[in-house]
């Protein structure tokens, strides 16, 4: 379904500066859009950029992404993980050159690595192998509305101060009542922009919808299990980087989330700890 967008919110997303895809990343999806894209020429192109090539390298062979033996080459990760997958990480990773160069934005970008890591890890763990690019890529592309609002606006900073003592949750209201529009709608637009799947997109926006992740005619179950991954593994990085544990909201996320993938409050307690300690060898 289509993002929800205010009339209010489209003037403000209008004169937001959501950042444009890198110009590589451009060559390499335009080529892999055709009916026959040349592998190799998306490989050499990867490649050709040291800084993109080696952050690609090292998230396919950390602890979230473990294989067997060592990819040490780009096209060797596109033979053996595929065009897509490999396009998926380019994405995720070229991402963080489009953040403006602050401390505030620096620990966010840490912070999301690690939920990022944390619900690739969670995705095996549960079973659900076959999207962990997509959830590493929810991961880190969940906040990315907070750098474009923190660019933006001037007195965002003091906003963002605010995330030690206020819930998201909480400053994406804020948002609403100050700027119109919140980083969940403005991360969702960006997104849909750098050409993400439609599920990421909606997963980004509905990241904070507690109310609709049992049963929901907005979003597909789809959207939903990608939604309960992430909030899920943002307890697992919070518990991982010594924040309090439980969580404040540990019933209401038990509540939500035990029914939909089956699991007791017991086993679901386990399973963070699990990806908690797994993490720690990602960093």
């Amino acid at each position: 379904m289509a993002l929800l967008v205010t009339e209010p919110e489209k003037v403000i997303l209008d004169q937001l500066l959501i950042p444009p895809r890198p110009q590589i990343l451009l060559k390499i999806t335009q080529q892999a859009r055709m009916d026959e894209p040349d592998v190799a020429m998306i490989a050499e192109a990867i490649a050709s950029d040291v800084g993109l090539s080696g952050a690609v390298l090292q998230v396919v062979n950390s602890a979230a992404f473990r294989r067997a033996t060592t990819i040490r080459s780009i096209h060797q990760a596109v033979m053996t993980l595929g065009l897509d997958r490999v396009l998926l990480i380019v994405k995720a990773v070229a991402l963080k050159s489009c953040w403006s160069d602050s401390k505030a934005l620096e620990y966010l970008w840490g912070h999301s690595q690690l939920i990022a890591n944390c619900a690739a890890l969670l995705a095996e763990e549960l079973g659900y192998e076959v999207i962990k690019d997509k959830v590493y890529m929810l991961g880190l592309f969940h906040q990315s509305g907070v750098a474009a609002l923190y660019t933006h606006f001037d007195d965002y900073s003091e906003l963002l101060a605010k995330n030690q003592t206020l819930s998201w949750r909480g400053i994406a209201d804020i948002e609403r009542e100050r700027y119109s529009t919140s980083h969940p709608t403005v991360a969702a637009l960006i997104a849909q922009k750098w050409g993400l799947p439609t599920a990421l997109a909606e997963a980004i926006y509905y990241q904070y919808d507690w109310e609709s992740l049992v049963a929901s005619e907005e979003m597909t179950k789809a959207v939903r299990l990608l939604v309960v991954l992430l909030k899920l593994a943002k307890v697992a990085a919070d518990k991982q980087s010594g924040q309090p544990y439980p969580p404040s909201n540990w019933y209401e996320l038990v509540d939500a989330t035990s029914s939909f993938l089956g699991l007791d409050e017991g086993q679901l307690e386990e399973v963070l700890l699990v990806v908690a300690e797994k993490s720690v060898s990602v960093q």
